[in-house]
C-alpha cells in the first residue's frame, strides 16, 4: 500500500481502507491481463456510477469517429476536415488540440515546482503568438491552400527545407503524443492502480480508432467535446481547493508560512536574477526565449494547432479561430495552474506531514517506495476532493484531455506523413483513395510508435522540461525559417534550406553540450544558477537566431526567386482577398485588441 496519499488526515482518514481494484468492475477477467493490470496500488475507490461515466465517454468518442467515417473518404476531408469548421468550432479545437493531458498534468506538476512562474506559458508564452497568427500569418496559409507548414516551406523555399521541417515535425509529433500516452497511464496507475504498460496500450487503442476512422473532422469533433468535459471536470479541484484553503488570501498566507524565502506568488518580481525565483531564470528568458522563440515557434508554426485553424470556412473564420482561442486560453491557468499552487499547502501524508512530491525521475530510481512525482498532483488532488461521481468525471476530464493531445499529434503526424514525406519522396502520382488509405495507416503507425516514446518521458524530471526541450530543437527554427520566408522576399531557397537545418543541429548540439558537460550551462543559459526551463529557453532563443543569421548570410549570397513566383507567400508581393465590412464586434482585430488589454491586466495584477 502506497505511504502517501492526497488526504489530510482528517476529512479522509478513511481513504486507506477503502483501497480496492477498480479494474474488476470493468470486466477484465483473463488471469494475465488482471495480473498486468493490477500490479501497482491505487489511491481511490472507483463507485459504479464513476465507472458510467467514464464507459458512457468512450462511447460517445467511438460513436462521433464512426459516425464520421463517411464524411472522410478524400484527402480534404480526411486531413482537413472538408474545411466546412465555423470560427467558434475552429478556435475551441484549436484550443483544445493544445489542452491535452500534457497541459493539465504537466502545468500542474511544474506549478507545484515553479510556483505561479507557470502561467508565463499561458499568457506572454500563448497571447501574442495566438494573436499574430490570426491577424497577420494566416491569410497566407489559408490562401496558399496548404495542407501543413512543411507544405508552406515547400512552396516558398523548396522540397529540401520541406523534407528537413516535415521530418523534424514527425519526429517531434510522436515523441509528444508519447507524453500523452504517458501522461494517462499515469493517471490510471495513480487513481486505478493499472501497470503503466497496460494502461498505455489499452489507452491508445481508442485514440488510434477514431482517428484512423474519421479523420481530422473526428477528431475536431471530440476536441471540442473534451474541451467541454475539461473544464466541467478540471474546475471541481480549484475551486474546492480554494475554499479549503481559505480563498486567495489563505493561500497566499500558508505558502509564505510554508515556504519562506521562495517566490511562488509573483510573475514578474522574483525575475531580476537567475537564482530569485524557484525556476532558475531571468527576464530576458522569459521574454525572448518563452515569449518569442518558443511561442511564436509553436503557435505559428507547430502544425498540430495551425492545422485546426486551416480547417475554417472561410478566411475572416482562420482569422477569428485564434483570437476566440486567447480568451479561452487566457482562463486556464485557473483549472491548470492554481490545482498545483493548492497542492504546496493542502496534500499531506497519513501522518499529517506536508507531503513532498519529486523528479519523474527520482520516482523511476526508487521503484517501490511509494514516492510521487510533481506530474502526479492533479490526480492526487482528484482524489482529495472529488467523492462518488465527481471523481469519475474528474478522472473523464483528464481522459479526455489525454484522448485530444494525442489524437491532435496523431492526426497531424499522419498528415505531415502523407503529403510531406511519403507523397514527394516515395509515390507522387497516385490516386487520392490510396493517399486517404496511407493516412490511416500512418494513423496506426504514429500510435504504435509513441507507444515506444512513451517511456522516453520516465527519464526526465517532470513532463513540461521534456516537452520545452522538444520545442527548442524543432519548433524554434521552423519559426526562424518562416519568418524569414514569409517577410523578406530575399530570402533564397538555399538560405531557408541552410538556415533551418543548421539552426535545428544547433539547438540538439547544445543540449548534448549541457548533458555531456554541466558546466556549459554558464554559456548556454547566460549563467551557472539557470535551471533546466531557463537552459530550455536560451537552447531555443540561440537555436532561433542562428537559423535567422544563417538564411540571411546565405541570401545574400545566391540568387532570390522573381517576385512574380512570390505571391500568396510573402507580404509585400501577396494580393490578399478583401474581406467584407462587418459591425466592428465582429471584426477580429476588435477582439485582438480586447485580448491585448485583457492580457496586460492580468500581468499587472500577478506582478
Amino acid at each position: 500500500m502506497c505511504p502517501l496519499h492526497g488526504a489530510d488526515g482528517h476529512d479522509r482518514g478513511k481513504m486507506l481502507s477503502m483501497l480496492t481494484v477498480p479494474v474488476l468492475s470493468l470486466g477484465i477477467s483473463l488471469p494475465s491481463a488482471t495480473a498486468l493490470a493490477l500490479s501497482a496500488p491505487s489511491i481511490a475507490h472507483l463507485t459504479g456510477l464513476d465507472v458510467a461515466v467514464i464507459v458512457i465517454y468512450f462511447m460517445m468518442v467511438m460513436w462521433i469517429g464512426y459516425y464520421l467515417k463517411s464524411r472522410a473518404n478524400t484527402s480534404e476531408e480526411f486531413f482537413m476536415a472538408g474545411r466546412e469548421m465555423t470560427a467558434w468550432i475552429a478556435g475551441l479545437s484549436f484550443v483544445s488540440a493544445n489542452l491535452g493531458s500534457l497541459e493539465l498534468m504537466g502545468w500542474a506538476g511544474s506549478a507545484y515546482q515553479y510556483g505561479i512562474l507557470a502561467a508565463h506559458w499561458y499568457w506572454i508564452g500563448a497571447i501574442p503568438a495566438m494573436l499574430f497568427l490570426g491577424i497577420v500569418m494566416m491569410p497566407f496559409y489559408y490562401v496558399s491552400k496548404t495542407h501543413s507548414v512543411p507544405g508552406y516551406l515547400k512552396l516558398r523555399f523548396g522540397q529540401g527545407s520541406s523534407t528537413v521541417a516535415a521530418v523534424s515535425f514527425a519526429f517531434m509529433t510522436i515523441l509528444m503524443s508519447g507524453v500523452n500516452m504517458f501522461s494517462m497511464a499515469l493517471v490510471m496507475k495513480v487513481v486505478l492502480g493499472w501497470n503503466i504498460t497496460f494502461s498505455i496500450v489499452v489507452s491508445s487503442l481508442a485514440v488510434a480508432a477514431y482517428v484512423a476512422l474519421g479523420g481530422l473532422r473526428s477528431a475536431i469533433f471530440n476536441e471540442v467535446l473534451q474541451f467541454v468535459l475539461i473544464w466541467g471536470g478540471a474546475l471541481l479541484v480549484p475551486i474546492l481547493g480554494m475554499i479549503d484553503a481559505g480563498g486567495w488570501t489563505g493561500l497566499k498566507t500558508r505558502i509564505l508560512h510554508d515556504f519562506p524565502g521562495q517566490d511562488y506568488l509573483h510573475l514578474w518580481r522574483g525575475l531580476g536574477h537567475f537564482h530569485d525565483n524557484p525556476m532558475g531564470v531571468h527576464w530576458t528568458g522569459i521574454i525572448f526565449g518563452l515569449g518569442f522563440a518558443i511561442s511564436f515557434g509553436y503557435w505559428t508554426t507547430d502544425f498540430l494547432v495551425v492545422q485546426r485553424v486551416l480547417a475554417a470556412n472561410s478566411l475572416r473564420s482562420a482569422r477569428m479561430a485564434p483570437v476566440i482561442g486567447s480568451f479561452f486560453k487566457m482562463a486556464v491557468p485557473f483549472i491548470v495552474i492554481l490545482p498545483g499552487l493548492l497542492a504546496l499547502v493542502v496534500l499531506h501524508n497519513p501522518n499529517g506531514s506536508l507531503m513532498h512530491l519529486v523528479g519523474e525521475d527520482v520516482v523511476s530510481a526508487h521503484p517501490g517506495m511509494g514516492l510521487h512525482s510533481y506530474n502526479e498532483v492533479l490526480p492526487l488532488m482528484l482524489v482529495r476532493y472529488c467523492g462518488p461521481g465527481l471523481l469519475g468525471l474528474g478522472i473523464t476530464a483528464l481522459i479526455a484531455g489525454f484522448m485530444s493531445g494525442m489524437a491532435g499529434n496523431v492526426s497531424a503526424f499522419a498528415a505531415v506523413w502523407t503529403y510531406d514525406i511519403y507523397q514527394p519522396m516515395l509515390r507522387k502520382n497516385e490516386r487520392d483513395e490510396h493517399y486517404v488509405a496511407v493516412g490511416r495507416w500512418a494513423t496506426v503507425l504514429g500510435v504504435v510508435v509513441s507507444i515506444g516514446a512513451a517511456y522516453l518521458v520516465m527519464h526526465a524530471q517532470g513532463i513540461m522540461d521534456y516537452v520545452q526541450a522538444l520545442f527548442s530543437f524543432f519548433i524554434a527554427p521552423l519559426l526562424g525559417a518562416i519568418l524569414m520566408g514569409m517577410f523578406w522576399k530575399r530570402a533564397t531557397r538555399a538560405g531557408g534550406f541552410w538556415g533551418l537545418l543548421t539552426g535545428t543541429v544547433t539547438s540538439v548540439s547544445l543540449w548534448a553540450w549541457v548533458h555531456f558537460d554541466p558546466s556549459a550551462l554558464r554559456l548556454v543559459a547566460l549563467s551557472p544558477d539557470a535551471k533546466d526551463m531557463a537552459e530550455n529557453m536560451y537552447r531555443a532563443l540561440w537555436s532561433l537566431s542562428i537559423t535567422l543569421l544563417v538564411t540571411f548570410v546565405v541570401s545574400l549570397y545566391t540568387s532570390p526567386r522573381p517576385e512574380s513566383e512570390l505571391n500568396g507567400l510573402v507580404y509585400g508581393a501577396t494580393v490578399l482577398p478583401k474581406e467584407e465590412s462587418v459591425a466592428f464586434y465582429k471584426n477580429e482585430l476588435f477582439w485582438a485588441a480586447v485580448a491585448v488589454v485583457v492580457f496586460v491586466g492580468l500581468n499587472v495584477m500577478f506582478w
